[in-house]
């Protein structure tokens, strides 16, 4: 989560950037935005960007994609108002050790990283 940890209901928290050449994406944000990243091993790294915005990720992947996360007050209620607003769940509420959270598609397939805050 971000610098200063702070987690506002429906307020975007992490972000995940994923490509196929991570070394590259490493380099363009750090030397772009000034972002520390950091190396957590092959294909993961965390982004750490200025106080007071979200932090995230930058992981390797075939398929470029940037995807936001959302902190929500209620997970299981949030999956389910994405489905019926017309969005479909394509991960369902997980415990990864380190947040709980979803994901989501919006109407036209753009993906939604749902975090419980």
């Amino acid at each position: 989560m971000g610098s200063e940890e702070t987690r506002v209901a429906n307020g975007i928290g992490h972000f995940d950037i994923v490509g196929r050449d991570e070394g590259a994406l490493h380099r363009f944000y750090a030397e772009v935005f000034g972002w520390q990243v950091d190396s957590r091993g092959p294909g993961f790294a965390l982004v750490r960007t200025p106080a007071g915005s979200p932090d995230g990720a930058i992981a390797e992947g075939e398929e470029a994609s940037l995807t936001m996360g959302v902190t929500v007050p209620d997970l299981d209620a949030a999956l389910a108002v994405a489905t019926a607003a017309g969005g479909g769940v394509v991960m369902p509420a997980t415990d990864n050790g380190w947040v709980v959270k979803g994901e989501v598609t919006d109407p036209v397939g753009n993906r939604v990283t749902l975090i419980q805050s």
